[in-house]
């Protein structure tokens, strides 16, 4: 272990040794189940509104739960938002601001730096069995395993390695032919693979306090699912009739205008997504019979929107504006269930304002950790509010892709603060301010309108800017405000 990390890790253990204990050690440690999709949109579940999709397992734990309703990722692609989940550090802070492989104006790290400490490690610390399955893809170059999981707080560590997705040899039928998961039988489907994976593990360490971090490759592309599974998807496509018009838009706020899909009727990623659900409902099933789930907390989220734009455009996000790729809320808006017995109240739906780094402080509250806000920067404790003391978490969230997308997606910056929102568009220096109450769908913009707020949001970003060291294209020329 790295001196610095070895450091960071035990001072706590220090000041409690020095001083008086900052958070008591509960009498039972819950156990942590954390379903992180790939790829999945705010609208890509029933009980934030599709009636296309089918999840009975992920709306069943929104009853039995809390269900967020403006949580957000860190970033519209996949390895900042992961990185802000583990870290507690928004993307920016860590210079870990695009999709690791991708393309780098401006540059950025490709592997999560060994010295950052992650929330799993300090649950090591704590006594936990900790273990990591599916998609890793915080690291970039193949045979490097000092970046992979079991090297970063997993004890178990299946599936998890430096590449992003099932593509060309390693589709989602076995065999796959990759690091840390045997092929299965011929034809085995990888997002049930992981769920047996998933289900061994809540087996075989029942007895004692475990994190478990469900990382799946699915809803990604490529769009695959066994054939029996997409039949009833194909009679309610065929049943909507949508044309073409029905089915898509047109944006035309890029250089080159593009459609996107705006009504859900793609039967294999519907299959695909029912698929997931069916793997977490694994999950759920096991947790009962192992008579645990009291005991357990589970946590469901996405690591950015629904893909719209681009690359098949198999799903819409509708009301919300563009998808992966874009800081539109289509693309950092998520899906978001916390289910706690016996402290968080059953059925409840918040509109409290969260994002990916918060869940690093909540997990160590639950677990009776001490809070470590010098690890977990950017990220505040969700407690409060999934006790009901609060209904507040912070006062603004700030969101940083200074990169073209795969998904047309422009170089941009944005702040949330209350209703509003401004988005700059940092190659054009353009703004777009919107009220998010009133317009969800990011269609009125209001710069030109409210131009003190509109300066006054963009004052606050670019002090946020040099308090993170935001880094930004060569084609991008920093403007101060103007006051």
């Amino acid at each position: 272990m790295h001196l610095h990390k070895f450091f960071y890790r035990n001072l706590w253990v220090l000041l409690t040794v020095l001083g008086p204990t900052v958070y008591a050690q509960t009498d039972k440690q819950p156990n942590i189940v954390f379903i992180l999709v790939d790829d999945l949109g705010w609208m890509d579940i029933a009980a934030n509104g599709s009636t296309f999709y089918e999840t009975p397992n992920i709306d069943q734990l929104a009853k039995e739960g809390i269900r967020f309703t403006k949580a957000y990722a860190a970033s519209p692609i996949c390895s900042p938002t992961r990185a802000s989940i583990l870290t507690g550090k928004n993307p920016a802070r860590i210079d870990l601001t695009q999709w690791i492989g991708g393309p780098g104006n401006p540059d950025y790290l490709r592997n999560l730096p060994l010295e950052e400490v992650l929330f799993p490690e300090l649950l090591q610390d704590a006594g936990y069995r900790t273990a990591f399955m599916g998609k890793w893809h915080l690291n970039n170059v193949a045979g490097e395993e000092k970046f992979w999981p079991d090297k970063q707080g997993f004890d178990v560590n299946v599936a998890g390695h430096f590449r992003g997705g099932l593509y060309i040899k390693n589709k989602y039928f076995s065999p796959w032919n990759i690091p840390n998961l045997e092929n299965g039988p011929e034809g085995e489907y990888m997002t049930d693979r992981l769920a047996k994976e998933a289900v061994r593990f809540i087996d075989e360490n029942s007895k004692a306090p475990f994190l478990l971090y469900f990382s799946l490759y699915s809803v990604h592309a490529p769009f695959d699912v066994p054939a029996d599974r997409v039949e009833k998807y194909e009679k309610k496509k065929k049943a909507l009739a949508l044309t073409d018009e029905e089915r898509f838009a047109e944006e035309t706020n890029a250089k080159k205008p593009f459609k996107y899909r705006i009504k859900q009727d793609h039967p294999t990623y519907a299959a695909m997504v029912e698929s997931m659900d069916m793997a977490v409902g694994k999950i759920l099933g096991k947790l009962q019979e192992k008579g645990i789930a009291d005991n357990t907390v589970v946590i469901f989220f996405s690591d950015n929107g629904g893909l719209s734009t681009s690359e098949g455009i198999p799903t819409a996000n509708t009301p919300l504006r563009a998808g992966k790729g874009w800081l539109y809320e289509g693309g950092i808006r998520e899906p978001a269930i916390i289910r706690w017995p016996g402290t968080i109240k059953p059925g409840t739906v918040s509109d409290a304002v969260i994002t990916s780094m918060d869940f690093y402080p909540t997990i160590l509250e639950m677990t009776g950790q001490a809070l470590r806000p010098d690890l977990h920067v950017d990220g505040k404790s969700l407690v409060p509010l999934l006790k009901g003391e609060s209904n507040k978490l912070h006062e603004a969230t700030y969101y940083h892709y200074p990169h073209r997308s795969n998904q047309k997606g422009s170089p941009s910056s944005a702040i949330i603060d209350g209703d509003y929102k401004l988005i700059v568009f940092l190659n054009e220096n353009r703004f777009e301010l919107y009220n998010l109450k009133s317009d969800i769908g990011e269609t009125h913009n209001l710069a030109s309108e409210l131009p003190e707020l509109t300066e006054h949001m963009y004052k606050n970003l670019y002090q946020w800017w040099d308090e993170v060291d935001a880094k930004f294209p060569k084609e991008f020329v920093k403007k101060a405000p103007k006051s």
